[in-house]
């Protein structure tokens, strides 16, 4: 058992006080709290080490790259990725996904279809539609529930030789639901397809095996996982980046530049033109230790008792309806209180210090499928409790007597 009380002292902001109350965090899905581990080794790299990188041949640069290639190394490990090159920095999972997109520019043709699925947040949707658009592939969309699971027969009777590319998340951002997505891997590629998984909502809660799951492209950011924000990894399998062309142009990415012809670096460099966000990449390796300190088996834990927790005393109230009632879930719970629109309970019990996103949490097409304007969404992290649960239902009961 995690000592909870032990691991929020580590975090300064949760001992905070908003409108004179004290804060009672659940928007995790946006972004993370960092703890103060992650909050020193920033100050640390500027402080001692500030260099650019892979460039100089100072003390300083050399200290620089070292500590930037072994965040590199700590984050292969942690996601299982064979090659160390097979990771890619970027500043987060919209970065990472576009770079794909772009890549497939050059590769799709009228004909070629993409799929994606109705769960989709809009960085893992707009894109596809802009490449769609670019290349007359035609997109696909894998239906959804009403209990907010996809469509797995659906999926299935999608997939063709037509198909090139099947992109899904990992776990929704708008309601939780953890995807099937080694089974949809498997027959992506069974159809000869690539496949991407937004793993943006997945990582603050497990770790990806990217070659037990096999993915093409695994995308995601470091700031919902207790590292900066403008951080995130960009993993591919090293034969789909060889044959990607570079996403950017620029210093870095380059071997050698004449007037009548470039050739491009290596992998990873090829695809990271420019000064990267060296104390970010950096410190997302330090935020990946601590998460690995406190153990992801603890932290699956904790938070599944913090789903059912919460589910159960929310329900209490009469009139609120969850969406997202599937069995596999993280700990998100989206919900709407009949007769309330979402943004005015969210604004009342931030007064008493609740922070919970409203809104359609860039997921429109799942608004739209339940025809509501968008959900309340509060999101745990494993630094949450059952008593701020607790401080949140009776808010929201104070807030529905104010507004009924």
């Amino acid at each position: 058992m995690l000592d909870i009380q032990k691991i929020r002292a580590d975090f300064p902001i949760l001992s905070e006080k908003v409108n004179g109350k004290p804060l009672v965090y659940f928007d995790n899905g946006a972004t993370s709290q960092k703890p103060q581990v992650v909050i020193d080794a920033i100050a640390k790299y500027y402080q001692e080490i500030n260099a650019n990188i892979h460039r100089g041949v100072h003390t300083l640069s050399q200290l620089a790259t070292d500590a930037y290639e072994i965040s590199r190394v700590k984050i292969q490990h942690h996601i299982n990725a064979k090659f160390s090159h097979e990771v890619l920095f970027t500043s987060g999972t919209t970065h990472g996904i576009n770079l794909v997109t772009n890549g497939f520019a050059s590769i799709l043709k009228p004909g070629d279809e993409v799929i994606v699925s109705s769960l989709e947040h809009h960085s893992n949707i707009v894109p596809w539609q802009m490449l769609c658009e670019k290349t007359g592939a035609t997109l696909k969309v894998i239906p959804m529930n009403e209990d907010g699971e996809l469509i797995i027969e659906a999926y299935d009777a999608l997939l063709s030789e037509k198909t090139k590319v099947v992109t899904v998340n990992h776990i929704s951002n708008a309601l939780g639901i953890i995807n099937p997505i080694k089974y949809m891997i498997e027959k992506a590629h069974a159809v000869g397809a690539a496949v991407l998984i937004d793993g943006a909502q997945a990582v603050p809660h497990l770790k990806p095996d990217v070659q037990d799951l096999d993915c093409d492209f695994y995308a995601f950011s470091g700031h919902k996982m207790c590292g900066p924000t403008g951080t995130g990894i960009l993993y591919g399998k090293e034969e789909w980046l060889n044959k990607l062309p570079p996403y950017q142009g620029g210093g870095e990415m380059i071997k050698e530049v004449t007037f009548e012809k470039t050739t491009y670096a290596d992998l990873p460099h090829k695809f990271e033109a420019g000064t990267p966000n060296i104390a970010g990449g950096i410190v997302l390796g330090t935020a990946v230790d601590y998460l690995n300190h406190i153990g992801f088996h603890n932290i699956h834990q904790h938070e599944t008792h913090l789903l059912q927790h919460a589910t159960k005393r929310l329900l209490e109230i009469e009139g609120l309806k969850i969406y997202g009632t599937g069995k596999n879930k993280a700990s998100v719970i989206s919900f709407n209180i009949d007769g309330i629109h979402p943004y005015d309970i969210g604004s009342i019990i931030d007064k008493l210090g609740i922070a919970v996103r409203t809104g359609h949490h860039c997921a429109q097409p799942i608004m739209n499928f339940f025809c509501i304007p968008g959900t309340i969404r509060a999101s745990f992290s494993f630094y949450n409790t059952k008593e701020e649960i607790d401080i949140m239902v009776e808010a929201i009961k104070k807030a529905k007597t104010m507004l009924s």
